[in-house]
């Protein structure tokens, strides 16, 4: 857990300002408390403050210092409106039409972090993946120089019986279905980038195959070959393998004998699947199986933190997501 740890301290040092707009969720609120109480984050929570309050009553849960905000009767309505409308209307949306979006506190949420009224917010417990994913794209965009967005998640081996210690990164496990190789090589990037800010260490790079080496030949392999040039082109200095066999991109010994020129040398810390089938397959794997644990689906590639939690999540689900964005909102580039 020392990765998480060291996440969770960097949070605490950043004080940044997370806003939740599924205030309405007993798991939220119980982690805005937790967080609030061990001063990691300030929250602010969207929805009628006198639904959250009595929900929160039920629960006994203390809401003091935690930002209270409705947005059907905010301050920042009208300007988010303006903004809004400014954003959608080439899409044929209506001054209307936007007065009555940002009074969804999805949508509101995601104008607040743009307009850098908080740092960054986490959805997705009530909301689906593509409302969180379209809401980030429509208001937040793009960072400059991407052109996607996609996913990872933070695996960390923590157990006794893991002969690998430590955190991984895994993308893309929860977007992009069957990306070509320009958009493979810009999931890589990221996730190197990604691995920089929350694992702290150099990134190293592994493009998952069947293959290693070019030991077999295929219009998949043939890919994953591409997106690894894309990606040394653009970043000369990442230790990246091509196309490489899971065994080989993290075992010392096989990347030895399959691998004698890697860059990586058996010591990826960021694995990057062919496709979503394989990705997603692959954290499930490492979770259920290995006794792993997942932090995400996160988000990377937008200007500011807006990360998606599964409607499935726990409570500390919701408490680590909401301490990796912090410390994501402080980080240059995330």
């Amino acid at each position: 857990m020392k990765v998480l740890n060291r996440i969770i301290e960097r949070a605490k040092s950043s004080s940044a300002h997370i806003v939740l707009c599924e205030a309405y969720d007993s798991r939220i609120l119980q982690a805005a408390v937790r967080i609030t109480r061990e001063k990691i984050a300030v929250i602010t929570l969207l929805g009628n403050k006198d639904e959250i309050e009595n929900i929160a009553l039920k629960q006994g849960l203390d809401l003091t210092g935690i930002l209270l905000v409705d947005p059907a009767d905010s301050a920042w309505q009208a300007e988010f409106a303006e903004i809004y409308f400014s954003l959608r209307q080439h899409k044929g949306v209506s001054f209307a039409q936007a007065q009555q979006a940002v009074q969804e506190p999805l949508c509101f949420a995601n104008m607040m972090v743009r307009l850098g009224y908080a740092d960054g917010s986490v959805a997705g417990a009530v909301n689906t993946t593509a409302d969180v994913v379209r809401c980030g794209i429509q208001i937040i965009g793009l960072d400059d120089g991407c052109k996607l967005v996609s996913s990872f998640f933070i695996m960390m081996m923590c157990e006794p019986f893991h002969s690998l210690k430590g955190g991984l990164i895994f993308s893309d496990c929860g977007l992009v279905i069957e990306p070509n190789a320009a958009q493979l090589s810009e999931i890589a990037l990221a996730a190197a980038k990604s691995a920089q800010t929350l694992l702290m260490a150099e990134p190293k790079v592994a493009m998952l195959s069947f293959s290693t080496n070019s030991s077999a030949k295929h219009k998949a392999v043939d890919k994953v070959i591409e997106a690894a040039r894309l990606v040394r082109a653009k970043a000369p200095g990442l230790a990246i393998d091509n196309d490489v066999q899971l065994d080989a991109a993290i075992i010392a010994e096989i990347a030895n004998s399959k691998y004698p020129d890697s860059k990586v040398k058996g010591e990826s810390n960021v694995l990057i699947f062919p496709n979503l089938e394989a990705g997603n397959i692959g954290y499930k794997l490492a979770q259920r199986l290995g006794g792993a644990i997942a932090v995400g689906p996160l988000l990377q590639g937008l200007a500011k933190p807006a990360n998606d939690l599964s409607r499935g999540c726990s409570v500390d689900d919701i408490y680590y997501m909401i301490a990796v964005t912090s410390v994501q909102s402080k980080t240059p580039s995330q």
